[in-house]
């Protein structure tokens, strides 16, 4: 055999031992090659049929794993969202303030340019940023339109943490689980639960913070109408800087006058 055809035999059997597949070893099967030659291209040649079937095989077995933890995934914020949900059952004013904050904080999400993993982490928090809001007792929902006592903000201001709390272990939906722990920060540092301010507040959670204060501010309560959206944009604007940031207001009157998230509207009151 020619030195130049040993060459060749080697150097595609290294390149199918470095993973780069192709049907080059079958010249030297044929009967004009020596016995030999014959018997190592062969024996070469039917290893690289079964290792790539044992590799389909595993990259099956990697998109149908993927497949159901997506789906696991899914099924676990469906049923977190549903608890979220269930607060409507305790306080019919904030029935579909969940999905619009989600809904709300995807839009400006995506139109402050965040890549699409992150604008659905968003979108998740957004839904369930008050699912703490399940731990609190039933006289915050029933005192909701008279002057809060000290203790009763004491409990109604640790929401996050306990939504927190509900959420953590779920490590998918990390970092989600900050932005629902921090949503009620401010700017000022005189938000809570932590008081922490400026940009040691996440982005996520101060788009949501937008998304859930212009919500709320268009709902109505039983103890004020909701504003008109032009009012809401009036507010969200003059607590730019203290509360909500200034260029994330603006970016969110933007989406809001290209039309917006399509959501449901808040409850008539």
């Amino acid at each position: 055999m020619k030195r130049e055809s040993v060459d060749q035999l080697i150097r595609i059997i290294e390149e199918i031992a470095a993973g780069k597949y192709s049907n080059s070893i079958m010249e030297f099967t044929r009967e004009e090659q020596p016995e030999g030659v014959r018997r190592v291209a062969e024996a070469v040649g039917l290893m690289m049929v079964r290792v790539e079937a044992r590799e389909l095989r595993l990259q099956q077995l990697v998109d149908e794993l993927q497949g159901l933890n997506d789906r696991l995934k899914e099924n676990i914020v469906q049923t977190v969202t549903a608890i979220a949900n269930a607060l409507g059952a305790r306080d019919e004013y904030t029935r579909g303030h969940a999905v619009r904050v989600g809904a709300y904080a995807e839009g400006l999400a995506r139109r402050v340019g965040l890549t699409p993993g992150e604008v659905e982490q968003i979108r998740v928090a957004g839904i369930l940023h008050d699912v703490g809001k399940i731990g609190l007792s039933d006289r915050v929902f029933s005192a909701l339109d008279v002057r809060a006592s000290a203790e009763l903000l004491r409990e109604i201001h640790s929401h996050p943490d306990v939504g927190f709390q509900i959420l953590d272990g779920l490590d998918f939906l990390k970092p989600a689980l900050n932005y629902v722990l921090f949503h009620h920060e401010r700017l000022d540092g005189r938000g809570y639960p932590k008081g922490i301010a400026g940009q040691e507040i996440p982005l996520g959670a101060q788009i949501i913070s937008v998304a859930d204060t212009y919500d709320a501010i268009t709902t109505d309560r039983p103890y004020k109408k909701g504003k008109s959206p032009a009012e809401a944009i009036a507010i969200l604007r003059d607590i730019s800087g203290s509360c909500l940031d200034e260029a994330l207001v603006e970016a969110f009157v933007q989406e809001l006058e290209a039309g917006g998230p399509i959501v449901p509207g808040p409850p008539a009151g």
